[in-house]
């Protein structure tokens, strides 16, 4: 294909295979006294979430087809990719064993296998692990495999586990018993896959979702049981998930229901018995408008504990944007008056915690960069000293709840995925295990640092930056920017071993941390939602050119890159300023944000309306969408090339938008540029499944970027 494609990427020979084209049927509907014209909505199947129109079937099968034949002369290069990358993973990899009530565990890798197998040994004996739980062989034979949850009951006697088998994101649990070995005859299909015991291991409570993929209905499943489950909380507002967990104590079942800015959770006590569990559920405090928290319990013997029952502790931004940390006592009414322990501020953001019997692991970051702090009974406070300034950290499987130690996940741009335990009483980081790259790395080859540019507002953005050391400004080099910024979801900065392909062909790589994230702060993410929207796209591009302005990049030699909602950020970024990209990569992108949030059947759409705005009710919100949607905006302009990719099971972002994307982008472009659509017949959101056949799409989409640059 070296011929088909020349050196500027951009445009394709006369002799290149034909792109698939898309049937043009006109649509209209109409909305707030005003037309809405689509061409491509028959790429809808009417009866989804079943997809089985052959036309429809037809169009994907060509597109897929067209992406092979492009592909194919490039194979050559895709394959070095792919074995660099699959080079740097170690075949043979096994976590660090983790304490889980009267036994060690650990989950590992064979040499070769494409899914982890979970063993475990009575805690402390030092014995050899036996496996309860063979993804491998649970896998066998299927396209496509994820694994759940592994749930084990508290005598540790039985294995419960939720798997989806074709991307869907529809669990079914299966029960196992690990004595005999003997699978039982429980059986629950679509749930959400999270499963929580109760204290005496008599049966297990759950998540249904709805043919419209929502997570509505907590239901308890009995041992045995061949009756219908009993509801124990339903959710009747279409506009929120519900999701189950359990608190740090062990204690207490919380069923937590919210959209993406208002919560509401309720507790249970795991050991009340499973007579009146209804009746037995908590309230911690209503649902109001704009109010999120989340609830965990323990602390037991504190000076706010004179029953012992224990503390909810509960992170809120009822009082500040950024977030507090209180308690309740157990024995408190709900929505009472709650006692402050930590108080967020403009530059603290508290975004996570764990507590323990004597002390709490809080997550926060200040000004934006990860800390991992300690407070103590006593209201004593320390911060975890780590040896770099930019980095990510996180909480690791901590199980037990008194314990002096806690596990510490970390890593950097330059710092491969690593393990701690911190002790707390000495204040003291003990690595565990750092990720291995058995085909050689030398971090001090690389260098990081994290710069502020300027956005067209007067707002500083963070970039983050990775490059090998012998790279040098003003050079010319590719430059690829990631960005996301949305939902309040920060992207870290971490380190990425398959990456290493572009930075050792001189690619720099940054990630734009754009308002719509939570990098900055909660009020970082309030002003890239809603009417704030566009602040997400302007920042990105005014990342993109500021870096070419201080010589990170050449004019229009920065090729970018997101997936789903940053999906969306692409459409919108190549609408706004399509000259300044040499390629883009949209992953399951969000792209057709107006028709989406005009469907309320879509299991997703009322749940979104918090985050986009509700364009049926509201002529205003109808409008804003209407002037960013990706789709709807695209015009007659030169666009660059283009890699989109899409799950025909995906539940959250449907495989017709990034099917419309293409579609009508062909005929819209003014250009030549290589335009390829890659749809997984039988994945979702996530992609394959498999650890190599995930790396296989990495390696497809660093050969596309090479060929955007014609360093193919």
């Amino acid at each position: 294909m070296s011929d088909q494609i020349p050196q500027s990427g951009r445009l394709q020979a006369p002799n290149s295979p034909v792109a698939p084209t898309a049937d043009i049927r006109p649509h209209k509907g109409q909305w707030h006294g005003e037309d809405l014209s689509d061409n491509y909505f028959w790429l809808k199947d009417q009866g989804y979430p079943k997809v089985t129109d052959t036309d429809v079937l037809d169009y994907l099968k060509r597109e897929n087809a067209y992406f092979e034949e492009m592909m194919a002369d490039k194979k050559t290069l895709c394959d070095q990719i792919f074995a660099e990358v699959r080079g740097r993973v170690k075949e043979d990899d096994a976590g660090v064993p983790y304490v889980d009530g009267d036994y060690d565990y650990q989950w590992s890798f064979e040499a070769g296998a494409q899914y982890r197998q979970w063993a475990r040994r009575p805690k402390g004996t030092g014995q050899p692990f036996s496996i309860y739980f063979d993804e491998v062989a649970a896998a066998e034979g299927l396209d496509f495999f994820k694994l759940a949850d592994l749930a084990v009951s508290p005598d540790g006697t039985l294995l419960a586990w939720s798997a989806d088998t074709n991307g869907s994101e529809r669990f079914t649990i299966q029960v196992k018993n690990l004595v005999t070995g003997e699978m039982l005859a429980d059986t629950v299909a679509e749930t959400s896959g999270e499963i929580i015991w109760d204290a005496a291991g008599q049966g297990f409570f759950y998540v249904i979702v709805s043919k419209e993929w929502r997570p509505f209905e907590v239901r308890y499943h009995r041992l045995g049981s061949t009756g219908t489950d009993p509801v124990i909380y339903h959710e009747k507002d279409s506009s929120f998930f519900v999701h189950i967990s359990r608190t740090s104590s062990q204690e207490w079942l919380v069923i937590r229901s919210a959209d993406h800015v208002t919560a509401e959770n309720r507790v249970l006590h795991l050991a009340r018995g499973i007579d009146n569990l209804v009746e037995d559920l908590r309230l911690i405090a209503p649902r109001t408008a704009g109010h999120d928290y989340d609830v965990d319990h323990g602390w037991h013997g504190h000076a706010l504990d004179p029953d012992g029952q224990g503390l909810f502790i509960i992170r809120s931004n009822r009082d500040h944007s950024n977030f507090d940390l209180l308690v309740q006592p157990v024995t408190g009414d709900p929505g009472g008056a709650w006692q402050p322990l930590v108080r967020g501020d403009a530059s603290r953001y508290i975004h996570g915690y764990h507590v323990f019997k004597n002390f709490i692991a809080i997550l926060d970051r200040i000004e934006g960069l990860d800390q991992l702090t300690i407070l103590t009974k006593g209201g004593d406070a320390h911060t975890v000293q780590f040896a770099e300034d930019v980095y990510e950290c996180g909480l690791g499987a901590n199980c037990v709840y008194d314990t002096d130690v806690v596990r510490v996940t970390y890593t950097s741009m330059i710092t491969p995925n690593s393990v701690f335990d911190y002790h707390v009483s000495d204040r003291q980081l003990s690595l565990l295990k750092e990720q291995e790259i058995p085909s050689g790395y030398n971090k001090g080859d690389y260098r990081t640092s994290r710069i502020m540019i300027t956005a067209r507002d007067g707002v500083k953005v963070p970039v983050s930056i990775v490059h090998h050391k012998d790279w040098q400004k003003g050079r010319g080099a590719p430059l690829h920017l990631y960005g996301y910024g949305a939902y309040g979801l920060g992207m870290s900065p971490s380190f990425s071993s398959a990456r290493l392909s572009l930075l050792d062909r001189g690619f720099v790589y940054a990630i734009a941390h754009i308002r719509g994230g939570d990098e900055m702060g909660y009020d970082w993410y309030k002003a890239g939602k809603l009417e704030n929207r566009t602040n997400t796209f302007n920042d990105f591009v005014d990342c993109a050119r500021g870096l070419v302005d201080i010589g990170y990049a050449a004019e229009g030699e920065i090729s970018i890159s997101g997936g789903s909602a940053g999906g969306e950020l692409m459409g919108a970024v190549l609408n706004q300023a399509p000259d300044l990209f040499k390629g883009a990569v949209l992953h399951v992108p969000f792209v057709d944000v107006l028709n989406t949030m005009l469907d309320d059947s879509l299991p997703l759409t009322p749940i979104e309306w918090p985050e986009w705005g509700n364009p049926i009710e509201s002529q205003d919100d109808y409008a804003l969408i209407k002037s960013y949607c990706p789709y709807t905006n695209m015009g007659n302009k030169a666009y660059p090339p283009q890699l989109i990719t899409g799950g025909l099971n995906d539940p959250r972002v449907t495989y017709w938008e990034p099917a419309k994307w293409t579609a009508k982008m062909r005929v819209m472009t003014t250009s030549d540029s290589l335009i390829m659509m890659k749809m997984n017949m039988g994945a979702g959101h996530g992609g394959k499944s498999g650890r190599f056949e995930r790396l296989m799409e990495v390696a497809e989409e660093y050969t596309f970027l090479l060929m955007c640059f014609g360093k193919d």
